[in-house]
């Protein structure tokens, strides 16, 4: 496994996507992206050197904050602005943002990838940021969770394309922040992504007619929340699986985003027993059904998971983490349900 110094080599090999990612606030000016701070702030204290050799004096990734005398290098610069509080964390980090495959891309060179595609996906969900500190993170804490920083699918952009619809209003901003869900296949490949778009007013989701829409390709593929395993769960949107999540953060969960994708989802090959996090509607009645045919063709048991209200983040808001724990402890299996808190 790389040590720090080769990490910080890598990534100054790749300075300006690692700038475009983590501050895309920021501009190119010459050799250097200008930026307000660490945290991505609008401004032209921080200078970050693109080009240059690996190491000494010139050696791109190198970075300074006029106003603050902060310095350092890439790896220095990710800690501060994850505020992570160990090495380790920064670590992690890095190698996560040097495994994307789009990572090393010249953005203004590439040809522009077709609208929807997978390939259009892995370049948003690589302009986008960490969820730490951001709109996104905060409107996840309106709808009661919280801990997401460590969810390696969810990020942030702040100014997200949006194409207005004829039921959207007329002075509707062509770009909103947005909560960025990456979908992925069973070898962790990003082959379409969920936006969300917020209102950066309030923290809740934009007043859009579509406020979600998901692109790229999506069948056969969910938002993965943990590896898989013998015993996980299965549902339909992003902010149910997180929910449950609250109560149950051992256990592997998958976002299939809609019932038809939900039915269609591969099933990973250890998987030995499933709950449905089932939506009552018919649309979700027939996803249940259709589950329950190929699990049971594969040798996996099908559980159930109901929820009180319309779904599980309603139950969340409603009644709390405690009492969502205890509905569910019913209809969990015993050894499943000594995990519940």
């Amino acid at each position: 496994m790389a040590c720090a110094s080769d990490l910080s080599r890598q990534l100054a090999r790749s300075a300006e996507a690692v700038c475009r990612h983590y501050l895309p606030a920021g501009h190119r000016d010459g050799r250097y992206w200008i930026v307000g701070d660490v945290h991505g702030s609008k401004g032209q204290s921080l200078f970050v050197r693109l080009k240059g050799p690996d190491r000494g004096k010139g050696a791109a990734g190198k970075w300074t904050d006029a106003a603050t005398g902060e310095h350092g290098d890439l790896l220095d610069l990710i800690g501060a602005h994850c505020s992570h509080l160990a090495l380790a964390d920064t670590l992690a980090e890095a190698r996560r943002f040097l495994s994307l495959p789009q990572h090393l891309a010249a953005f203004e060179d590439t040809e522009p990838a077709p609208r929807g595609s997978p390939q259009a996906a892995q370049r948003l969900f690589a302009a986008s940021r960490a969820i730490g500190a951001t709109i996104a993170e905060r409107y996840l804490l309106t709808r009661g969770i919280h801990g997401v920083r460590t969810e390696r699918w969810l990020r942030f952009h702040p100014r997200c394309w949006h194409r207005r619809d004829r039921d959207d209003a007329a002075d509707t901003p062509s770009a909103l922040p947005a909560l960025i869900a990456a979908v992925t296949d069973e070898d962790g490949i990003v082959t379409g992504l969920q936006r969300t778009w917020l209102d950066p007013d309030d923290c809740t989701k934009a007043r859009l007619h579509r406020p979600r829409r998901a692109m790229g390709s999506l069948l056969g593929n969910g938002v993965r929340f943990g590896a898989a395993g013998p015993v996980m769960v299965f549902g339909e949107g992003v902010e149910t699986m997180l929910s449950l999540r609250m109560v149950l953060p051992r256990m592997p969960m998958i976002a299939g985003l809609s019932a038809n994708h939900l039915a269609a989802l591969n099933l990973p090959a250890a998987l030995r027993r499933l709950y449905v996090a089932r939506e009552s509607d018919a649309s979700g009645t027939m996803a249940f059904a259709a589950l329950s045919e190929r699990a049971a063709a594969s040798g996996v048991e099908l559980l159930a998971l109901v929820s009180r209200l319309d779904d599980f983040n309603s139950d969340l808001c409603a009644y709390g983490a405690d009492e969502l724990a205890r509905h569910l402890h019913s209809q969990l299996v015993p050894e499943d349900a000594a995990h519940l808190p």
